[in-house]
């Protein structure tokens, strides 16, 4: 077989397997491309924790420990490819708080707000943010400076950070968490507290 043949074989062969190459990627990409479609969980319940300490003019150097029952429902979703792509949630949750350092000795209560989550196509690491406000107990110290001045109060919480997906089921977060407890003026004078603190936490979604 002369030269020319064989080159102009192997550039046969060659523009043969381009083809068969392109045709396998179009293939693939087909499946690839119709997976993007946004899929939210449309409940999950989330276990949280978080360190917490006291800040912005309080006098008294609070430290607390708290924890959250979360309980999560999706409510609409933004599918246009942009960096909002993602899905808003509703959520109602429950928290204790053994107060480590501070007058008081623990804060328990309830919170209702909203969490948005950023994701984008095929990504397992979703940016997310929250907020909430909510009422809650804790043994008041009045007589003492700066410590709380009723036992009832109002909580503001809100949130940042970023989750990542493990399974079609299980999320791991971690973020940032600020919290403010205030009984809204109902006593003079009001000493609120400011808390804030990194938050770790599992979720599971069904």
């Amino acid at each position: 077989m002369t030269l020319p043949r064989r080159l102009a074989l192997l550039l046969a062969g060659i523009l043969g397997l381009t083809r068969l190459a392109h045709a396998g990627n179009e293939a693939v990409s087909r499946p690839l491309n119709g997976s993007t479609e946004l899929v939210a969980p449309s409940f999950e319940i989330a276990a949280e924790t978080s360190y917490l300490l006291g800040s912005l003019a309080n006098p008294n150097s609070y430290e607390v420990a708290a924890g959250f029952i979360t309980a999560r429902w999706r409510w609409g979703t933004i599918q246009h490819d942009t960096w909002l792509r993602g899905y808003n949630q509703v959520y109602f949750l429950v928290m204790g708080e053994p107060i480590l350092r501070g007058p008081e000795s623990y804060y328990y209560g309830i919170s209702a707000g909203f969490r948005y989550n950023f994701l984008q196509p095929a990504a397992r690491l979703m940016p997310y943010v929250s907020g909430g406000v909510g009422l809650g107990w804790l043994d008041s110290h009045a007589d003492v400076f700066g410590a709380q001045g009723q036992d009832f109060t109002f909580n503001v919480l809100s949130a940042v950070g970023l989750s990542y997906q493990l399974n079609d089921h299980v999320k791991i977060s971690a973020g940032a968490l600020y919290q403010h407890l205030s009984n809204g003026g109902q006593t003079d004078p009001n000493p609120s507290l400011n808390l804030f603190g990194p938050q770790v936490g599992v979720t599971y979604s069904f």
